[in-house]
């Protein structure tokens, strides 16, 4: 199963650091966020990746053509150009780096992916949170509810907006939310059918809106409740969190072993 994960964005809360890079690639660690979220899924199982960027693309495209040189020890001939790698090998993962437009809205960098990503049931996640989600559980409430798309849901108190459910888990609808509302946000973490690309209309749309809005008409959008940790990283207050959990050795979305 293949994951996309949603990269493209300008990231303005964070401009400190979105000035010269995009926001999945801003540091927790000495590692980009976009890395931490791939290692989640891959201790899942799931290495097969699609990154759908668009602004600063080539960050990204850099940092991956460059990742093994940059972590593993080698001998290169500078006449023949053959490299020899010494030590240990890095992660086993295949990755696709599309540029969907610095423009584009997140239903339309979804679109763009769909020559990629329409051949079975995908991930799809932000470029900007982290979580220690069971992915295997999302991705088997799915199956069972023969759901389009399957959403996690979190808590999160503050600006976003919370959703309404049905009692096994649907989703009904979405809802402005107060500062302290304790209600349940879209967390990310979704798990989709290749139907969901019939639903998006083109660049401008957004993933959040109309075809979510037509899933729940179908009564085919649902949401798995996650009880642990999830941390979006939408301002710099929100990087020192995870900068903090991470220097402690313990930050509650490292899922995976070193």
């Amino acid at each position: 199963m293949k994951v996309a994960v949603l990269a493209g964005g300008f990231g303005t809360r964070l401009s400190e650091e979105t000035a010269i890079r995009p926001k999945p690639m801003v540091d927790v660690g000495g590692y980009p966020i976009l890395w931490h979220i791939m290692k989640i899924y891959a201790h899942h199982g799931l290495t097969d990746f699609v990154i759908l960027g668009g602004y600063k693309v080539d960050v990204i495209r850099d940092y991956f053509l460059n990742y093994r040189a940059k972590l593993t020890d080698f001998t290169v001939s500078l006449r023949s150009g053959d490299v020899k790698w010494l030590g240990k090998p890095v992660e086993d993962w295949t990755i696709t780096v599309l540029d969907t437009g610095d423009d584009a809205m997140t239903g339309g960098r979804l679109r763009a992916a769909r020559d990629y990503l329409s051949d079975g049931t995908f991930c799809l996640t932000y470029g900007d949170g982290v979580s220690n989600v069971d992915v295997n559980a999302v991705i088997d409430l799915h199956k069972r509810q023969n759901n389009l798309c399957t959403l996690t849901a979190v808590t999160q108190p503050g600006r976003y907006g919370a959703l309404r459910m049905q009692e096994d888990g649907r989703v009904d609808g979405f809802r402005e939310k107060g500062a302290h509302d304790g209600g349940l946000i879209n967390g990310g973490f979704f798990v989709c059918e290749p139907e969901v690309f019939d639903l998006i209309d083109g660049p401008q749309t957004v993933w959040e809106g109309e075809p979510m809005d037509r899933m729940i008409a179908k009564g085919k959008l649902g949401s798995y409740h996650h009880q642990g940790y999830w941390q979006s990283m939408d301002s710099l207050r929100d990087r020192n969190i995870l900068e903090e959990a991470w220097a402690t050795g313990k930050a509650p979305w490292k899922v995976w072993a070193d």
